[in-house]
């Protein structure tokens, strides 16, 4: 299917046609594809490196994940539940119209009614909004219902859509008469035609082409600095082989994840060059623990053998996470022994490596009731983390081998993805980049018991509950002496880590390979960000 921004691509097309010496394009080649442009639509590093070029937030994130000023010059809170946000008074969104604080309260808004999200993003966030006031278009302040230490780095999170994209009478936060809302929502076709993709962001989409690609031409609106390229191409291409050999060959001028045993004959080819650096993301796994029945478990008495710690700690100890590494990563990878990296805020400072025990891992199955095993199907996509397929692969020969006779289900990201969310698995491989507040950002989202009201647990699929990691894990992402939170922070992460109600593998690292006259510094989130790849002298 394909989505084509006319007015867009009418304006880059005069453009191009008036110096066409002096047009700057840059074609990258994805590892994994976007779903769409809608950057409320799913909560996908893929979707979210996107939206970073059509739009903006209050605050955005550095390559280090540190967050900076964006659409907000400054934040400050007034007490322990009100933030005041000092807005920027020389924004316009890439069709004209000025930017004002009621662009922002628009989009919140419309994170709340957001009919045709697959994974909900900033929807956890609003609603721990009590009130949100408008003093002048330009200041912005937030009441919360509940202690909120980390809300700049959580809005950073939340593109900022345009008013203008729907009929309105006077815009205010009050979600029960819409917000003034007088017209549909937007969903996120209208996000994909373009015709609601108005940001303030580098960039503004021309065309996206469901597996074919995304095409964005500069945005001479920009607030920020602007980008080098007029013309940016980005193309699904999922195989690391055909990645590499469109680099080689000079189709593509930036390429996401070459396979690292790749690495020796890009620093052999004159012309090319990589960059590789560790990321935030954790590959992990996760199993449906709530139900006593579970569809993809096969014992002979029909009983769930996750609900029993002993078994998790055998799945745990049968797995050689260094020989993933080692011989599926080809040592871009890092053994994971907690879900955070141990440099990120919260994080336990020397944890104690996850054994590999195999022999104990059978004697743990036996003493948990199962001398003999037991059936399973591991789920995983094929798609979308570096070498899933290949490590979900040797997950399951690994457990097979202690007697958990494993099948391996890996599909499409975006049938997984969807199957997950309706709680389909027994037992699958995740991945999560954390970003705001270290080890909250994993630790809320997964591993918090199910919470709408406040925010937590969205991605608890598998059901995992413990009262008093909720307590420790609660106080801690309401406490805003940081010292204090940290402490409570490495506590449930502890607990996370001996429940094993989750079970870390291993952090990918990220590298990208390019031609020479390029230079890209790599980010800890693994975006794809072509304002921040540079031309440097050949």
């Amino acid at each position: 299917m394909t989505y084509r921004n006319l007015k867009a691509g009418t304006a880059m097309l005069l453009a191009l046609a008036a110096s066409p010496a002096a047009a700057q394009e840059l074609t990258i080649a994805l590892a994994s594809e976007p779903t769409a442009v809608d950057p409320h639509y799913h909560d996908l590093t893929s979707n979210n490196a996107v939206a970073e070029h059509i739009y903006s937030a209050l605050g955005r994130a550095d390559a280090q994940q540190n967050i900076q000023p964006g659409l907000a010059t400054s934040w400050e809170a007034e007490d322990d539940n009100t933030w005041v946000f000092q807005l920027r008074d020389d924004v316009v969104f890439s069709d004209g119209s000025e930017f004002n604080a009621d662009d922002v309260i628009f989009t919140y808004c419309r994170t709340m009614n957001n009919e045709t999200s697959v994974g909900t993003v900033g929807e956890s966030v609003v609603t721990n909004f009590a009130s949100v006031e408008t003093p002048d278009p330009h200041t912005l302040r937030i009441t919360t219902k509940e202690i909120e230490p980390l809300m700049p780095e959580l809005l950073a999170q939340i593109m900022i859509l345009s008013e203008g994209i729907v009929e309105h009478d006077e815009i205010t936060f009050d979600l029960e008469n819409d917000c003034g809302v007088t017209g549909e929502w937007p969903g996120v076709d209208a996000f994909n035609t373009g015709e609601a993709a108005i940001g303030t962001g580098p960039f503004v989409l021309e065309e996206f082409t469901l597996g074919s690609g995304i095409t964005l031409g500069r945005n001479e609106n920009y607030f920020g600095e602007a980008p080098v390229w007029e013309r940016v191409r980005m193309v699904p291409v999922p195989a690391s082989g055909p990645r590499l050999a469109g680099l080689l060959s000079g189709d593509y001028d930036l390429i996401e994840n070459p396979a690292a045993r790749d690495i020796t004959q890009i620093e052999a080819q004159e012309g090319l060059d990589y960059v590789s650096v560790p990321s935030n993301r954790i590959i992990f796994l996760q199993m449906d623990i709530g139900r006593d029945d579970s569809p993809f478990i096969r014992t002979g008495d029909g009983s769930n053998p996750f609900q029993d710690e002993r078994v998790r700690r055998a799945v745990s100890m049968a797995i050689d996470r260094q020989a993933i590494v080692d011989r599926i990563m080809d040592g871009f990878a890092t053994p994971a022994y907690q879900f955070i990296p141990d440099n990120m805020f919260g994080a336990i400072p020397d944890p104690e490596p996850l054994e590999y025990d195999p022999e104990r891992a059978t004697e743990l199955l036996a003493e948990a009731g199962y001398p003999d095993g037991f059936g399973l199907t591991l789920h995983a996509t094929n798609d979308r983390y570096i070498n899933d397929s290949q490590v979900a692969q040797v997950v399951a020969q690994f457990l097979t081998r202690i007697g958990i006779q494993t099948e391996l289900d890996a599909m499409t990201r975006s049938i997984f993805f969807s199957r997950r969310s309706d709680k389909e698995f027994s037992f699958a491989m995740g991945g999560w980049g954390s970003s705001e507040g270290g080890a909250a950002s994993f630790l809320r989202q997964y591993v918090t018991t199910d919470n709408e009201d406040l925010g937590v647990g969205a991605s608890n699929y598998g059901a995992w509950s413990d009262p008093e990691f909720d307590a420790i894990l609660l106080e801690a992402i309401s406490t805003v002496d940081e010292e204090k939170r940290a402490a409570l922070l490495q506590r449930a992460e502890q607990m996370a880590v001996d429940k094993l109600g989750f079970i870390p593998l291993h952090f990918e690292s990220s590298i990208w390979a390019f031609r020479d006259g390029l230079s890209y510094p790599g980010r800890a989130d693994q975006y794809t960000l072509a304002h921040e790849v540079t031309q440097t002298a050949e």
